[in-house]
């Protein structure tokens, strides 16, 4: 059993009998009384995100939730195929338990995908990936402002903030906790 002194981001528990991720948690003590752990979780079924409040000392189960080792192969319709590394067997996780992580999916890619039992409920991407640049307009002379960006669209079909010198066609570093650029990579 989990409490909640436990809590931090990332933390995987069960609650009403499904997986649940805590995406924000803040400590608050009021003037008197038992602190209180204020939380913005995510249902790793669902996907669904909601807040909800705790008292210290609550407890609850610890989430069964195991990674393992996967190459992503290809997206299809409304899910994405993945290979075990270690026994070839393909598994599918669907697209709404992915999000945003599936911008920075790039064929053959290892990652680590969830599963809660057998159940594949989710991935763990690297957290920086080497991606390239399809779409970028040209950085203009004389626009050089302090910390100036412009959108552009990598092989993944994800949209970045890149700074004025990066080009198209380019090879970049991109840090998929946060979806930004990182610095350029020689190809």
């Amino acid at each position: 059993m989990l409490s909640v002194s436990d809590l931090k981001k990332g933390l995987k528990f069960l609650k009403d009998g499904e997986p649940h991720v805590v995406l924000e948690f803040q400590f608050v003590k009021p003037g008197k009384g038992q602190g209180l752990y204020k939380c913005k979780l995510r249902n790793m079924i669902t996907g669904s995100q909601f807040e909800i409040t705790y008292r210290s000392g609550e407890s609850f189960p610890e989430a069964d939730v195991t990674e393992r080792k996967m190459q992503f192969l290809y997206p299809e319709d409304d899910r994405f195929c993945f290979m075990d590394t270690e026994t070839y067997e393909q598994t599918y996780v669907e697209a709404a338990n992915l999000g945003d992580d599936a911008l920075f999916l790039s064929d053959n890619m290892v990652v680590d995908v969830l599963l809660w039992g057998e159940r594949p409920i989710g991935v763990t991407l690297p957290n920086f990936v080497e991606l390239q640049i399809t779409e970028c307009e040209p950085g203009v002379k004389g626009d050089t402002a302090t910390g100036a960006t412009k959108p552009a669209v990598l092989s993944t079909g994800a949209t970045v903030n890149v700074p004025l010198f990066v080009e198209e066609g380019e090879w970049i570093k991109i840090d998929t906790r946060t979806g930004s650029y990182v610095e350029r990579v020689k190809k």
